[in-house]
């Protein structure tokens, strides 16, 4: 309850939490929306593989109990990170009751931080899975170097941190440029579902200037458009975990209507985490849904290297020829055809003609580049080639000669650029 002799505590609506380190406020509050999504294990472990390790016994546990995870985001004093900058706001939520409980803890002044960061220290014991949005690299450094700078309060051990912006900006950076929490909200979490809008939100440049006003005794009124604003932040939080579960976890059924572009987005982060059919799937149905003319043969390069690596040489084939006509894409294209022809078929005549084709699109494009890599990968592109050529005349010019039968006529390739795009 909100203690009368505080003015802050009246304003914001909290009340004052002790503990051995001293006080510091505490603003309690209960949303029936988002409601309680439960993580499927498909997206528990795409959102928490690793390179290095797949999860322990104990983090796969913890993982797998929603009742333990502990949803997180702050409001500083600053962006810089460094030792000067304080987190005056920690927004904390977990699901309850089917709904979500938010916890904010707020300093009324600096020296209230050692009591704020012991009750978080006791809420990530009974909650060790953090759920952040770019946590991973802000929040969470910055609170580890809070905890580390006491010497009296160790950093609580995490048994995991998901991060949900790393997958946010895989699934829908294509389409929307920019995937700030509050871009995500508006076009893809649907607020007028979940009951708010941001419409007198305060903006988040302003923030750490309403709390140094207040500290040199300015008025606190714009604090409790700041502590809305973290609420919305963990609100938002929650249902974007729920979006891109409900993606995950069921495959086909779970892509429902989804945008092509998001589908060509959520192909390349399956991609990344091994799953070879499922991104296939979701490029396939990218290029059904109608993809943007730009990012066709994105799509369809993605499709071909997809196809070649699970052995489907065919299939890919054909979609290398589909490219050969995207002046961006001719000479990766040719590439691919030209060895698909030489070791797959056999095929040393079709294999020249795309060689040839890939050389002289090289040698058109050449020098064109200001960029010193471009022009050395050229180069060396171009070297292969002619590599490439002159074995491949070699092979035909060999066979033609053990057969008995006259060299090839040069007048065979003349039109190899449109037989190749045939």
């Amino acid at each position: 309850m909100p203690d009368e002799t505080d003015p802050v505590s009246l304003l914001l609506g909290g009340g004052i939490a002790r503990n051995r380190y001293g006080e510091h406020l505490a603003i309690r509050n209960w949303f029936a929306t988002p409601e309680f999504v439960a993580p499927s294990l498909v997206t528990l472990e795409l959102l928490s593989r690793s390179r290095d390790r797949k999860a322990g016994r104990r983090t796969q546990t913890f993982l797998e109990n929603p009742e333990k995870w502990l949803f997180l985001d702050t409001e500083t004093t600053g962006l810089a990170g460094g030792t000067g900058t304080y987190a005056f706001l920690v927004g904390l939520a977990w699901w309850d009751a089917g709904g979500l409980q938010v916890e904010q803890l707020f300093l009324r002044d600096l020296h209230e931080e050692y009591s704020l960061l012991q009750e978080l220290a006791q809420r990530l014991e009974q909650r060790p899975v953090l759920v952040t949005f770019n946590g991973k690299t802000f929040d969470w450094p910055l609170l580890e170097n809070r905890f580390t700078m006491t010497r009296s309060i160790r950093v609580p051990p995490l048994a995991a941190h998901l991060d949900l912006l790393h997958p946010a900006r895989a699934f829908w950076k294509l389409r929307l440029g920019c995937v700030r929490l509050v871009e995500l909200e508006r076009h893809v979490l649907d607020p007028a579902r979940l009951g708010w809008n941001r419409e007198d939100d305060v903006p988040s440049a302003m923030i750490p200037q309403f709390y140094f006003d207040y500290l040199r005794g300015g008025s606190g009124q714009p604090l409790a458009g700041v502590v809305r604003h973290n609420q919305m932040d963990l609100r938002g939080l929650a249902a974007l975990f729920g979006k891109i579960n409900s993606l995950l976890e069921n495959g086909e059924n779970g892509f429902g209507e989804t945008e092509a572009l998001d589908l060509l987005g959520i192909s390349k982060f399956l991609q990344r985490k091994g799953e070879n059919e499922r991104a296939h799937l979701a490029c396939a149905r990218a290029l059904h849904a109608g993809l943007p003319a730009e990012f066709r043969p994105q799509a369809t390069r993605e499709l071909a290297l997809m196809a070649k690596r699970r052995g489907d040489r065919e299939h890919a084939a054909s979609l290398w020829h589909a490219l050969v006509a995207d002046p961006q894409e001719t000479v990766f294209a040719c590439e691919q055809l030209a060895v698909y022809y030489e070791r797959h078929t056999r095929d040393f005549v079709r294999a020249l003609e795309f060689a040839k084709l890939g050389l002289r699109t090289l040698q058109r494009q050449f020098g064109s580049s200001h960029d010193p890599l471009r022009a050395a990968r050229d180069q060396h592109s171009r070297e292969k080639f002619v590599c490439r050529v002159k074995r491949l005349q070699h092979r035909i010019n060999s066979e033609n000669a053990s057969s008995g039968a006259p060299l090839l006529a040069p007048v065979a390739l003349a039109n190899a650029s449109r037989r190749g795009a045939a």
